[in-house]
């Protein structure tokens, strides 16, 4: 337990600085190229998905799902697992690029593909966005293939830490912008072929370099890498049935993501998909740190146990690791609820824009707390090397996520939902999905395993939501005392950043008194990571 503990405060440590280090990267693309209202920010949001959907599409499920428990029995070999490793990795290196190629060819369908509602200009916009954006799926490929091969070494810290380098290499490149150009550009016809090429070409280079910086730690893995175009023999039939029904699942919620895309395109000149983008990008700084980092360490030990046969081990381990994702979940869903027009105003240019963005932030964060759960579960069955029912569970979410977004354009049409509030109301039922998904989820685990361990876990999560009442309510209060939406808090990016804060911290100290109150046990745990992630 100790050891999960020092692993997990190595990757929330990385992941906390990393993430900050995103929040002001995006602060700075901001001010390049805007947010509310601006259709040139809703296209390169278009554009900047490409690489990261298709990565999902291709490789995600399959590297972060299936490759650890292979690498893990890997490690029993002669040679400690390098020829398994050099062929996987020669294997995912051919592939990557070939479709990096196509995706770069068929750039221009993809933009049709996700806002086929856009102008020819808009359009136009986005494909050449894309073209410098999508080689980052080579990168994107090649940083989770290394990664995942150093976090089954259980070297956990360069993952977490090296998307550090692309916010850095970000942040320096948008500010070169800013010297040159000035901004932010909002209208289409604000571009031309060097600012484009300077935007695109420096997101593409951050993701580059993060990639590079795994190389630097490659010699703690012990494992002596090269070229091996011989793949049989590497269990590629086996590889193949498991990652057939990851990629079905990625697919099904692929296409929910293009019917949510082009919902929300129609409403670009307001809260569109850059408002969404950046709403996300709130919500998963939590459920990065807390969620990613605990059931990352967490599933390389539940990996190793279901190998080694000791099923006892299952429940207890999926036990710790919901209850220290949930208590961490509950306090921060309190906190930026409370704060979420400050925090969304620095990610917009006015107050009118804040409180948009805030809709659509409190829209996802409803679900903050199972979508962290969810990663257990899905990942408890890829430990068991199960990767049909996950698709299972996954097509339940992506299909009510599909329909909620079609019955919420149908709402605009029919003049019973304002369009501004379109992307607010496809962010919550898309986490209206999510609660439907995960009772699924766990009732067909049970065939896998006992799940008697987890009634405990869920009172410990019933303790977590009633501290979270009087914590969202403190954290409002002090949003009120600030002048609410037309307050000193939301009138300025720095502001905001300053009233987020304040009012976030004051959620969190009323929620750690509510759970002192109410004597919860994993209150000592979590001050225990948390001084580990402070220490590293």
């Amino acid at each position: 337990m100790a050891s999960l503990g020092r692993a997990s405060a190595i990757i929330g440590a990385g992941t906390l600085f990393s993430r900050v280090t995103g929040l002001l990267r995006s602060v700075v693309l901001v001010a390049v190229i805007g947010s509310f209202g601006s259709k040139a920010a809703d296209a390169f949001s278009v554009a900047a998905m490409l690489p990261t959907n298709v990565y999902e599409l291709l490789a995600a499920g399959v590297i972060t799902g299936i490759l650890v428990p292979q690498i893990v029995k890997a490690a029993a070999h002669s040679d400690g697992g390098s020829r398994y490793v050099s062929k996987l990795l020669t294997l995912g290196a051919v592939v990557l690029v070939a479709a990096t190629a196509l995706m770069m060819a068929l750039a221009p369908v993809l933009i049709w593909l996700y806002a086929a509602s856009w102008g020819p200009e808009q359009k136009s916009l986005a494909t050449a966005f894309a073209y410098w954006l999508l080689p980052q799926l080579l990168f994107y490929g090649l940083f989770a293939l290394l990664g995942e091969v150093l976090n089954a070494r259980k070297v956990f810290g360069p993952y977490s830490w090296a998307p550090t380098v692309n916010n850095i290499v970000s942040i320096a490149g948008f500010g070169i912008f800013l010297v040159v150009f000035g901004g932010p550009f909002t209208a289409i016809t604000d571009w031309n072929p060097g600012m484009i090429a300077l935007l695109g070409g420096t997101a593409t280079l951050g993701i580059a370099l993060q990639t590079i910086v795994l190389l630097f730690f490659w010699k703690r893995t012990r494992l002596h890498i090269r070229p091996d175009f011989g793949w049989r023999g590497i269990g590629l039939r086996h590889i193949g049935t498991l990652a057939w029904w990851t990629f079905l699942a990625v697919v099904v919620g692929q296409l929910a993501g293009i019917v949510q895309s082009q919902v929300v395109t129609q409403a670009s000149g307001e809260a569109s998909v850059s408002v969404l983008v950046y709403a996300w990008l709130i919500f998963m700084l939590p459920h990065s740190i807390v969620a990613i980092s605990i059931s990352t360490t967490y599933f390389t030990r539940l990996a190793e146990e279901i190998a080694a046969g000791r099923m006892d081990r299952v429940g207890p381990n999926l036990d710790e690791s919901i209850r220290a994702i949930a208590l961490f979940g509950f306090g921060f869903t309190a906190a930026i609820a409370a704060a979420s027009v400050p925090l969304s105003r620095v990610f917009t240019t006015d107050t009118e824009g804040a409180v948009a963005m805030a809709w659509v932030l409190c829209g996802y964060l409803t679900a903050l707390v199972p979508f962290g759960v969810l990663v257990i579960i899905r990942r408890a069955f890829f430990a068991f090397q199960d990767t049909r029912t996950p698709f299972v569970f996954s097509f339940v979410q992506a299909g009510l996520a599909a329909v909620g977004a079609v019955i919420a354009v149908v709402a605009v049409w029919l003049g019973m939902l304002p369009l501004g509030f379109l992307a607010a109301a496809v962010a919550l039922t898309q986490s209206l999905s999510t609660y439907v998904q995960l009772p699924v989820a766990l009732r067909l685990l049970r065939r896998h395993t006992d799940t008697t361990a987890l009634h405990k876990t869920w009172r410990a999560l019933g303790r977590f939501a009633v501290a979270a009442l009087p914590a969202f309510a403190a954290g409002w209060v002090v949003f009120l005392l600030t002048g609410g939406a037309g307050g000193w808090a939301a009138s300025d990016r720095l502001l905001g950043a300053v009233g987020g804060g304040l009012i976030g911290g004051a959620a969190l100290v009323v929620y750690i008194a509510a759970l002192a109150l109410l004597r919860a046990p994993e209150l000592a745990i979590a001050g225990r990571l948390v001084r580990r992630i402070a220490g590293r």
